[in-house]
């Protein structure tokens, strides 16, 4: 199975931002986790972290051609506000592409303003408050949801 991970703004920063809040693991520690999970689990997977909105746009649009399988996505702080983001998600996943969107935090917990995420609408799915743990379940559920398109 091939699976896009996108990474949004400052999650780069992990271990170094707010550690009260996101601990203490670095990036580089959510990526090993997520790269080992994917050899023991057989995905093909791409991760990608951007700190810019079209990049991620970019992304989005380029899975819709290249074969992805499926797609989980921190969009970051832009989950709170980016229209443009959810117009490429929805694009894709009305076209087949199972999306699942992923916070390290439970962002429904937090500042009034993290409450409201404007592109889980265009996702399948939204986990989270599970730290890293969140990608991997992520993950595993997109699988479900891909052999579930398959199988119909």
């Amino acid at each position: 199975m091939k699976i896009l991970i996108i990474n949004g703004p400052n999650l780069n920063f992990l271990g170094i931002r707010e550690k009260d809040v996101y601990g203490t693991e670095t990036y580089d520690d959510l990526v090993r986790m997520i790269k080992k999970h994917a050899t023991d689990s057989a995905f093909e997977v791409t991760i990608v972290q951007t700190n810019h909105e079209g990049v991620i746009i970019d992304q989005i649009q380029a899975a819709y051609g290249d074969g992805t399988e499926g797609i989980i996505i921190n969009p970051g702080a832009y989950t709170h506000y980016s229209y443009a983001i959810y117009d490429a998600l929805k694009s894709v996943s009305v076209n087949g592409i199972p999306i699942i969107e992923v916070h390290i935090t439970d962002i429904s917990a937090r500042e009034e303003w993290r409450k409201l995420s404007v592109t889980a609408p265009a996702c399948d799915l939204q986990i989270t408050g599970e730290g890293f743990e969140g990608y991997l379940h992520a993950m595993d559920a997109l699988a479900a949801l891909i052999l579930e398109k398959q199988s119909r």
